[in-house]
């Protein structure tokens, strides 16, 4: 089972975490499913930006992002060249190392 590694980020994982997720889930329910609370305020339809992250190894691995993807992408704060959508980045079988972005572009939250 590929492991994930999530640096850390000051509100939703201070000291980092390390997680094993079976492949052909998405990075943001592998997420949710280990107590790492990222916002999905689309309720991960792909229709906005705040579950955006960054995929510091293992980009390659993942499956291709869809057009309506990569258009939402153009929306994020901090879009880098491995910025992916993690309601839409299904694992595969390599291990990853992920960053969350410090902001994202929702400006109130649910549930804090």
């Amino acid at each position: 089972m590929p492991q994930i590694v999530i640096l850390p980020h000051a509100q939703l994982c201070p000291e980092g975490a390390v997680l094993e997720a079976p492949a052909g889930k998405t990075i943001c329910d592998a997420l949710l499913d280990n107590d790492i609370e990222i916002e999905h305020a689309c309720d991960k339809s792909c229709a906005c930006t705040t579950c955006h992250v960054l995929v510091r190894e293992g980009f390659d691995s993942l499956n291709e992002p869809s057009e309506t993807e990569e258009d939402m992408l153009d929306r994020a704060w901090g879009l880098e060249a491995v910025s992916r959508l993690s309601c839409q980045a299904v694992i595969a079988d390599e291990d990853l190392v992920v960053e969350l972005p410090r902001y994202t572009i929702n400006h109130a939250k649910e549930n804090h």
